[in-house]
């Protein structure tokens, strides 16, 4: 994986299908670089959909969660960061809270979030799936590329080579 996302910011800022995200959000994955096509999830304090989402084997994709913010309780663990390695996600990013972050800090994977929590989520099967989501200044859509490093987020309608 070989981007720079100050490089793509050099060349396609210009462009109208190009967002950069306010730096609201920390890594807490041992991947800082990730990218790939985003999936979405609209939840708030009830990780049950997520745990669904990460079960699907994907090829290279992002999971985007709109936690609404929450810092309350954990949306991902240790455990859900390993399910998403192990089904070919490339990364994880949570507007709320994670959990684990000293063993998610350990995988190869792309995990950024707010914060972090001990507590778990409910489990109540709430949640919406691939609608448009909206934090951090960014309009996050299905099938939209994401682009992560140390530098930020980036995210674009179209695959930035």
């Amino acid at each position: 994986m070989s981007f720079d996302t100050a490089d793509l910011c050099d060349r396609f800022a210009q462009t109208d299908s190009f967002q950069v995200a306010e730096p609201v959000l920390r890594h807490f994955g041992g991947n800082r670089r990730f990218c790939g096509q985003i999936t979405t999830l609209k939840v708030f304090e009830d990780n049950s959909l997520v745990r669904a989402v990460l079960a699907e084997k994907v090829d290279g994709r992002v999971l985007v969660v709109d936690g609404g913010g929450s810092k309350r309780c954990a949306l991902i663990g240790d455990t859900l960061a390993g399910l998403a390695l192990e089904n070919g996600w490339q990364g994880i990013v949570v507007y709320g809270s994670i959990r684990g972050s000293e063993l998610i800090r350990q995988l190869p994977i792309g995990v950024m979030a707010l914060n972090t929590n001990p507590l778990r989520s409910n489990k109540h099967g709430h949640g919406d799936r691939d609608v448009m989501i909206t934090f951090a200044g960014v309009n996050f859509k299905k099938d939209h590329y994401l682009y992560a490093d140390g530098d930020g987020i980036i995210v674009s309608d179209a695959k930035l080579d």
